[in-house]
């Protein structure tokens, strides 16, 4: 299958996307996601998703190739510190990386990503990193996702992408999108890798597949792994899919 550029999908302009970080289907993982009192570190079921390198033949698939004038409106936003809309148009270059099918659909198959020129994810990646202080950016994710041995949970709550709720036990729910979101930087908020926003409502593979992708294998990434949740972890759960409010059934990326 041929490798998709902006360069020449740029014409496509109906893409409405939207983002809401959320549970994985009963498919990747139940979405109650818990811990038993007497273990330290939250775990989830063992169908939880592969971290399998792309098979080879995506080897060919992925451009090391980039367009040029591609990326002007992600920057400018960048430059604004206007982080909402550069979210926004994230998504957009996304999908119209992806090809054609994720342009008619709306949304990215995490199967798609393998299609996305490398060149082009680390030119989102770095613009993010340059305008944040190497704050946001997809290989900032990565490193605090493998940090977090992997463990995409621990991520969402690292990242700040669930929140704390007031009740008698530690326990998570997912946050609702936009307003629950930070979209201004300060000194202290949002936390590390909050940004770009990445939709796990069909499962964390598409995330899954962004961070394994060829553009951010670093080679020492062996020195990344390890457990950085902070605290105990004990007694931790999220509120089951089910239960929450406030969320849109928006599949876009």
């Amino acid at each position: 299958m041929a490798t998709h550029t902006l360069q020449s999908l740029h014409h496509h302009s109906s893409i409405r996307p939207r983002v809401d970080p959320r549970a994985p289907t009963p498919t990747s993982f139940p979405a109650t996601l818990f811990l038993q009192t007497n273990n330290p570190v939250i775990s989830i079921s063992s169908n939880s998703i592969s971290t399998t390198p792309f098979p080879s033949s995506a080897a060919t698939s992925v451009s090391e190739t980039s367009t040029t004038n591609t990326f002007e409106t992600l920057e400018t936003h960048l430059k604004n510190q206007d982080f909402r809309q550069a979210d926004e148009e994230t998504r957009r270059l996304i999908i119209e990386l992806a090809g054609d099918a994720a342009i008619k659909r709306g949304y990215v198959f995490f199967s798609e990503v393998q299609f996305i020129p490398a060149a082009d994810l680390k030119t989102i990646d770095s613009l993010w990193k340059q305008h944040s202080n190497n704050k946001f950016g997809y290989s900032v994710q990565k490193k605090i996702w493998r940090k977090c041995s992997k463990d995409f949970t621990k991520f969402f709550i690292k990242v700040g992408w669930m929140k704390l709720l007031d009740t008698e036990v530690v326990q998570y729910n997912y946050k609702a999108f936009p307003n629950e979101f930070m979209w201004e930087m300060t000194d202290d908020s949002p936390p590390e890798g909050h940004l770009p926003l990445t939709n796990a409502l069909r499962g964390t593979q598409l995330l899954n597949y962004i961070f394994i992708h060829p553009a951010f294998e670093t080679g020492d990434e062996s020195d990344d792994e390890g457990d950085d949740f902070g605290g105990s972890g004990a007694g931790v759960f999220t509120k089951p899919l089910s239960n929450t409010t406030g969320f849109k059934t928006d599949y876009s990326f």
